[in-house]
């Protein structure tokens, strides 16, 4: 399975700008089958969810379904979304058939006032799509490991994100810890620019389960890189080094 990592400068609560950004940097890359953008692609990371949530079948949602559909691929990102009345910072993967897995965030970002606007999700959200069992994050839930820890159910962990300049060298090292302590691969993309709270320099990678980079993006700069996974090194690694079936045992409480 090829993974593209889709690095944006995000224009602020601008969903048509970042849209058309997305569109140029898409072009040409036909033999993707998996296309990861950063959290709140369409807006940046607003704490102004009246303004610029959409509704649940929004017009971002619609384009997301049509360039899965046009490109053959699949899509995935978070977005502002309101629902009932109550606003989610919710992460979209939709398939090229048009089917759509929704995961809302569920550790909120309390530093940056992320909990006094948006809901908190409660369900740990794994996708299975080109041969692999894939978990969707968003941003700081990278800081919390056991709603992340593998248990022999998924294979690949993608973590979309606003992670800001100041934070980077944790970023760069706890998306390496996840890929290493849950043997998978491990999908991390943020975004670049600026917007009126902080400045980000990127940092989108994808990395195997030996912790090893095997494509990156180079900062400050709006791009793109791209990976192929693939199952049997994955496979045989598990198997000769089962480090997964000796974790402990244990439930998480909501």
């Amino acid at each position: 399975m090829k993974v593209t990592v889709l690095q944006t400068d995000i224009v602020w609560e601008d969903a048509v700008a970042n849209r058309k950004r997305i569109e140029k940097l898409v072009e040409g890359q036909e033999d993707t089958d998996l296309f990861v953008l950063p959290e709140m692609f369409s807006t940046g990371f607003s704490m102004n969810p009246v303004e610029i949530a959409e509704k649940e079948e929004g017009e971002t949602l619609q384009w997301m379904r049509r360039m899965a559909e046009e490109h053959r691929c699949a899509l995935a990102g978070s977005l502002s979304v309101s629902e009932s009345g109550m606003f989610y910072n919710r992460f979209y993967f939709v398939c090229p058939d048009g089917t759509i897995h929704r995961y809302d965030k569920r550790h909120l970002f309390t530093f940056g006032g992320e909990d006094k606007r948006y809901i908190p999700g409660g369900k740990r959200v794994i996708v299975s799509y080109g041969g692999f069992r894939i978990l969707l994050q968003i941003c700081y839930d990278l800081r919390f490991p056991v709603w992340s820890r593998c248990r022999n159910d998924y294979d690949v962990a993608i973590y979309v994100a606003n992670w800001p300049v100041g934070r980077r060298e944790v970023w760069d090292t706890l998306l390496r810890a996840r890929a290493l302590e849950n043997q998978c691969y491990v999908v991390g993309v943020n975004r670049t620019g600026h917007d009126p709270q902080c400045s980000y320099n990127g940092g989108s990678v994808i990395i195997n389960p030996y912790g090893k980079l095997m494509a990156s993006c180079e900062d400050d700069k709006e791009e793109t890189a791209s990976a192929v996974l693939a199952r049997e090194p994955l496979d045989t690694f598990r198997k000769h080094f089962p480090v997964l079936g000796d974790g402990d045992d244990f439930n998480l409480s909501l």
